[in-house]
């Protein structure tokens, strides 16, 4: 990688040859003695290291702490430190927090700053969920949450209006094309701007690691302490990004991000839309892509038991060669996929359907937690009759895996109360689960039953909603 240029605070910034795993939070500090970005968690959970990024896209709170330089190319970033007028005037929502008393050590409040910053950019409103990827153990949230209300309805200052129009980015880098710059093969850091000339290098580079969001590969390197190489930066290619619906089907690239695919989502799949709500926070949802999210082959990402719930299909590339298969046969062991050296996710999709998908995350946490188990369900009824079943669970087995048992005990049998009894003991004909941290195997067992009664109360109309608080 032979340069990176972005803009810093408006000022355009050039970096020959950066350390492609160099984090932008040790940049920050290290480099430019820009300290109001904080470190804390160093994973992405606290929110103390929040920063605005703006990009073709948009702009976005995201967690510098995971976030690479290399792929801040062409993009604009803003910290605490540069949300201030050029008058120095005080950004609204830095008034409302001195006003409304929101800060008490001040060690968050740099970040919960600029992620009010950016959701008063973007007219968020609602400001417990875009403020869940913030952590305050002082004031609590009451004074931050009324602060952020009151900021909402003061106008957005014109100065930084302009400074995040994305269109203005790159006149003042001096490029007509940011990223072309950055693409060498022979390197050890690589930022390809198309599928054929990912698919050509990582065919070339079989042990390379790929990065979209960092997200995951992120925790490698500040809590693993590993240092992958080489690696390839691939969210800027276009080809594999955006959300395709037609009367036939639903088809998602493998960089669209969790943020993006929330909304397009909604209309057609709304429990999956919740469920992505609560993968992590805001500044997770904008970076993480939900290719990432299944080539992981995490046993409890959350993303693969919902798809293939809805029957999906992965469609994956090595060189000139695509092939696709469905997602549950993606995930063959824990650790082990059913992909070949050099090849990658190219997207995902699943046929149109009417909606009878329910998703159902346990965590010890409501928001922004690992799951214990997460079950999603879409049961087909005719007639009185179940039709059809696709049930799979994350957190039960060490891959994301159907109910095959559960789907024989329920097809052909009427949708009543006894067949959902009848049905249960086939759990444990498909899963043994683990004892581990975060629940014991006779727990998932009697959960994953639970959540199959609670799918059938729900699709009486019966209340089912966890957080609903009765008189």
């Amino acid at each position: 990688m032979k340069e990176i240029a972005f803009l810093l605070n408006g000022a355009p910034v050039r970096l020959e040859n950066p350390p492609p795993l160099r984090t932008l939070l040790d940049w920050l500090r290290d480099e430019r003695g820009l300290k109001g970005t904080k470190e804390g968690c160093n994973e992405g959970d606290c929110g103390a290291c929040t920063v605005m990024v703006t990009d073709a896209r948009g702009t976005h709170a995201l967690n510098a702490c995971i976030l690479f330089l290399p792929q801040l190319d062409g993009k604009a970033v803003r910290t605490v430190e540069g949300l201030a007028g050029p008058d120095g005037a005080l950004h609204p929502v830095q008034r409302a927090m001195v006003d409304h008393h929101g800060s008490q050590c001040g060690f968050c409040t740099p970040g919960f700053v600029v992620a009010m910053a950016v959701n008063h950019l973007n007219g968020e409103a609602d400001h417990d969920t875009a403020l869940a990827g913030n952590l305050c153990r002082c004031t609590g949230y009451a004074p931050i949450a009324r602060a952020a209300a009151a900021a909402a309805a003061e106008p957005v200052p014109d100065w930084l209006r302009r400074a995040t129009d994305p269109a203005g980015i790159r006149p003042q880098l001096s490029r007509e094309d940011p990223i072309a710059a950055t693409e060498d093969g022979a390197a050890h850091a690589f930022m390809p701007r198309s599928a054929d000339a990912l698919a050509d290098w990582y065919a070339a580079h079989p042990e390379a690691t790929l990065v979209a969001g960092a997200t995951d590969v992120g925790l490698w390197v500040t809590k693993q302490l590993r240092e992958p190489a080489p690696v390839a930066f691939i969210a800027g290619i276009g080809e594999l990004r955006g959300v395709s619906v037609t009367e036939d089907e639903i088809r998602i690239g493998a960089v669209t991000t969790l943020a993006e695919l929330m909304p397009a989502i909604a209309p057609l799949h709304p429990d999956l839309a919740e469920l992505i709500r609560r993968f992590g926070s805001a500044q997770v949802r904008a970076a993480a892509t939900i290719g990432g999210n299944i080539a992981n082959g995490s046993p409890i990402g959350d993303a693969p038991p919902a798809l293939i719930a809805l029957g999906a299909a992965l469609h994956l590339r090595r060189g000139g060669a695509r092939r696709s298969i469905p997602l549950e046969d993606f995930f063959l062991d824990y650790g082990h996929q059913d992909r070949a050296p050099g090849e990658f996710v190219e997207a995902v999709s699943f046929p149109r359907q009417p909606d009878r998908l329910r998703c159902y995350k346990v965590s010890k946490r409501f928001d922004q937690d690992i799951s214990a188990l997460c079950g999603c369900f879409s049961v087909t009824v005719r007639d009185g009759v179940v039709a059809g079943a696709r049930i799979a669970f994350g957190g039960m087995a060490g891959i994301p895996k159907r109910a095959h048992a559960v789907e024989a005990a329920l097809t052909g049998r009427p949708w009543i109360e006894a067949t959902i009894e009848a049905a249960l003991p086939a759990f444990a004909g498909d899963f043994q689960p683990i004892d581990d941290m975060r629940a014991s195997a006779g727990y998932r067992l009697r959960a994953a039953q639970n959540l199959l009664r609670r799918y059938f109360l729900e699709d009486r109309g019966v209340p089912t909603d966890v957080l609903e608080v009765a008189p």
